[in-house]
Parts: structure tokens; C-alpha cells; sequence
């Protein structure tokens, strides 16, 4: 499981960041596997063998409590910091802050990063998650669309169980970006007594919105609209492709915003010799790029596994009980031009949260790369995360 990223998937990744980190954290970044003999899903359904990969910067203090856990975004994964070998195109999509004297200070902190249940990119040699691709038992078969529905909180509890095999005995933090900033929040109404601190980065705040549960199912409909889909009994077929790449390609530009694409591609033709006017099949530069990325990424992405992770981000939703048992202190970090999660949504969370009598604050990140700049440009806020976790 130290094989490194596939060079078409680096590249999409590179692409959609549009310059990677010149720096990488310097340590040694080793993908490990943690297994549970078995695991019952708050919907009451028993999964064997759950597996899921995880990585640490890092170590572990004597008290067992400096550990910061990372959870991972939508399409992410474990790999938050540097490179699993020298030549690899880029490093984790969190290496500005993780590092020696970042704000995820390896110096101080114990940082975990782990595989989210039912991570899509199951083709990625350096991802282990269990989910809709994997064998299941009883039949010798991928379970596909028979795979139990999991949500967040099923994947927080794994990595609880993660966290207490590797020595944790109460966590300094949770910080995580988009779907990560679910499992934080996950996290702090779980477990309120190990959880102190959480860093909520281009979050919802405590409930996905009604509006976004709508766009997560806009993404995922070029997935069941593909013939080859199935029904999700593709394995050991053609598989969905062309609906995968269409449905990274939302997802992209959806997380995204006009400040990002003017600068980035503007009105540019995606051949000079042919003017988009010309013909209905001349395409703009965007149309091109992005449509190019999403075939990149289909070759490592499963089409089940992105429903499932859809409806994992979709069933979040804490209840008031859930809150008002959080003893966390929040630091709250929207993008300013984020049109999924705008700041609107945490300064809302964390009015709620005040008024409950705890704490919260809210600082956002400036520019005009949307949802995303809380992947490629959180260390613009990285003071304010660094003071945060010293407090």
C-alpha cells in the first residue's frame, strides 16, 4: 500500500488545485491499515472486516493527549501531508499547515489522518476503506448497492476505535475541511469529554442544508443516468465512466466560483482553431479542462462509492440535544466566496452555539476560488488556526 498516487490522478488533483505546494512535509508518510473483526452501523446493520487506511505525522505524547485528528473531505482521503515517495507530483492537500512549525505542528501534535467508510477513490492503490466495492463474504461478490447505508457518524466511530488502538486517550483536535468538517462536528457530539477543540473549515455548521442535499444529488445523477451503472451491479463489467467524470465535473465547478474560472481559463477557446461559435462542437477552454480532469479522476473513483459517500454527507444533521452536549470550543473558517457552506452558515452556528454558552469564532478565508479555498487556501488562515489550537 506504498504505491504511489497514479500519475493521471495527481495531475487531475494538481489541476483542480492549480499549483501544488512547492514545500512537503519532511517526515516519512507510510499508509497503514486498521481492521475491525466487525462493526454495527447506527442503522443497525453488522459490516465484517472493516478496514480503513489511515496515515500519522508526527508523535504521540507519554499523557496520550496531543493528537490532532485530520478527517478528509468529499473526494479526499487520508493523504493530507507530504509524499509517499520523492517523485510523487504533489504532496497531501493539507501540507501547508501540517509540518514542523505549521499550524498542525508536528513538533507538538500527533496528527491522524484516515480514510473515510465508503471512500470513493478505491482504485487509488494508496486508499484502503470498506465499502460497496469490497467483497462481501457471504457471497464472494462486491456487495455494490447491497452494502449497508453509512453515515458520518458510523466512520467517526472506526476512528474512534483507530485512535484508542494507537494509545489516544483524549484528542487536542479535530480540524477538518467540507465533509471533514462534518466528522469534527461528529466528533464533538459523540464524544464531548475527548473532544476539545474543533476546527471547522467550509462547514455547514451543525445540519446540512436542504439546498445541498439537492446539489449532492445533482452531482450523482449523470452516475445513475450512465447505462452502464446498472443499478450499481457493474463490478467485473464496463463500468460507469463517462457518468463518474460527469459527476466529478459538477462537483468541481459547483465548488468553485466566477472568481476562480474568469482568472483561470476566461473566454479562451479550448483550441485556438476552433472558435466555440463556430460549431456546436467547438468547446471553451473550461468546458475542455474540466471534462479532461473528470476522466482523469474517474480512473480511480468507484460509482458506488460516490453515492454512498453522497448520502453520508447528506444524512448529517445533529439535533439540539447533540449541541447543547458539545464542550468544544469552535473555531468556525468559511470561504468568502464559497457558494456551497457560505460564511452565512457558520456565523449562524456559531450565534447558536454563543447563546448556548459556548464558545465560538468565526474567521474567514479571503479570495475568489470558492469551496475549494478551504483545500488549496486554508493557510491563509493559518495564524488564526495555530493560535486557536494553543489555546
Amino acid at each position: 500500500m506504498l504505491a504511489r498516487l497514479t500519475r493521471r490522478a495527481a495531475a487531475a488533483l494538481a489541476f483542480l488545485a492549480l499549483a501544488s505546494p512547492a514545500l512537503a512535509y519532511d517526515g516519512p508518510v507510510e499508509k497503514k491499515t486498521f481492521t475491525l473483526a466487525s462493526y454495527t452501523t447506527a442503522g443497525g446493520k453488522t459490516i465484517p472486516n472493516v478496514r480503513v487506511g489511515y496515515e500519522s505525522y508526527g508523535k504521540l505524547n507519554a499523557a496520550g493527549d496531543n493528537a490532532i485528528f485530520v478527517p478528509h473531505f468529499y473526494s479526499g482521503s487520508s493523504h493530507a501531508a507530504g509524499k509517499y515517495q520523492p517523485a510523487d507530483a504533489a504532496p497531501g492537500y493539507w501540507d501547508p499547515i501540517i509540518g514542523s512549525g505549521r499550524p498542525l505542528d508536528t513538533d507538538k501534535y500527533f496528527v491522524v489522518s484516515a480514510d473515510a467508510l465508503v471512500n470513493l477513490n478505491t482504485k487509488d492503490p494508496n486508499v484502503v476503506t470498506t465499502g460497496p466495492s469490497t467483497i462481501d463474504p457471504s457471497t464472494g461478490k462486491p456487495y455494490g448497492m447491497s452494502f449497508p447505508v453509512v453515515s458520518y457518524r458510523d466512520t467517526v466511530r472506526v476512528h474512534k476505535a483507530l485512535l484508542d488502538s494507537l494509545g489516544v486517550k483524549k484528542l487536542h483536535a479535530v480540524v477538518g475541511a467540507s465533509g471533514g468538517s462534518i466528522q469534527a462536528m461528529e466528533w464533538g457530539a459523540l464524544y464531548p469529554d475527548y473532544v476539545p477543540r474543533i476546527v471547522h473549515v467550509i462547514g455547514p455548521g451543525f445540519d446540512i442544508t436542504p439546498y445541498v442535499i439537492e446539489m449532492i444529488d445533482v452531482w450523482m445523477t449523470p452516475i445513475r443516468m450512465d447505462p452502464k451503472w446498472n443499478g450499481g451491479d457493474y463490478y467485473g463489467r464496463d463500468e460507469p465512466l463517462d457518468g463518474v467524470a460527469n459527476a466529478l465535473k459538477i462537483i468541481t465547478i459547483t465548488t468553485r466560483a466566477h472568481g476562480w474560472a474568469e482568472k483561470t481559463f476566461g473566454f479562451k477557446p479550448a483550441d485556438a482553431a476552433k472558435a466555440p461559435g463556430a460549431a456546436m462542437g467547438n468547446a471553451f477552454a473550461i468546458e475542455d479542462a474540466l471534462m479532461k480532469a473528470g476522466l482523469a479522476r474517474s480512473r480511480t473513483a468507484d460509482a458506488n462509492s460516490m453515492l454512498y459517500t453522497s448520502k453520508a454527507n447528506q444524512l448529517y444533521q445533529l439535533t439540539d440535544d447533540d449541541v447543547k452536549g458539545m464542550k468544544a470550543s469552535i473555531l468556525f473558517v468559511p470561504a468568502k466566496s464559497d457558494t456551497i457552506f457560505p460564511p452565512e452558515l457558520s456565523e449562524r452556528a456559531a450565534a447558536r452555539y454563543r447563546a448556548l454558552g459556548k464558545s465560538a469564532e468565526v474567521v474567514v478565508i479571503d479570495g475568489d476560488g470558492g469551496h475549494l479555498d478551504g483545500v488549496f487556501a486554508v493557510a491563509r488562515q493559518g495564524d488564526a488556526i495555530k493560535a486557536f489550537l494553543a489555546k
